[in-house]
């Protein structure tokens, strides 16, 4: 399914079920910021030996394995859980080297990458949506209403976080 595609299918859940997905879509950020969290905290370790790294990595997983419940059902017998994690990670990883080839001036190639992030994204969010629809009584409370779609934190992320 193709970003735009997917977009569409968003809007049309939204607006049928009366979902505010921008919560979600901060919390999916999140997670995938949590995931670096993770990888960092390994590799501080294998660099420093330094055990509490280890303490962080364990605290961090704990919080991204009962955050990600809120989002991703596990009640089917598939592999969604860990597929999810790993769109997560991936779309962060792709939108990360965009940063990186913006940065050095190579915006046809960031702008690949930055498509290929939004891709792996939409694909977390087709695998996971019913558990939203399901949620739908569920209230975040949110201080910023003017969101309005699913991508809005990836571009907040695009805004704010060129270095």
């Amino acid at each position: 399914m193709k970003v735009e595609n997917f977009v569409k299918t968003v809007q049309n859940v939204k607006d049928k079920n009366k979902l505010d997905l921008s919560a979600w879509e901060d919390l999916s950020i999140g997670l995938m910021n949590l995931v670096s969290l993770e990888e960092h905290a390994f590799f501080s370790y294998i660099k420093t030996h330094d055990e509490k790294f280890l303490s962080i990595l364990e605290n961090v997983r704990e919080m991204r394995k009962n955050l990600l419940k809120l989002i991703v059902k596990d009640d089917d017998g598939s592999e969604k859980w860990c597929m999810s994690k790993h769109f997560l990670a991936s779309s962060m990883r792709m939108f990360e080297v965009g940063n990186r080839m913006l940065h050095e001036g190579k915006k046809e190639e960031a702008d690949k990458f930055y498509k290929d992030s939004a891709e792996l994204y939409a694909m977390f969010w087709k695998l996971n949506i019913g558990t939203i629809e399901g949620k739908k009584d569920m209230k975040i409370e949110i201080k910023n209403k003017d969101k309005k779609g699913i991508f809005s934190s990836i571009k907040k992320l695009l805004e704010c976080c060129k270095e």
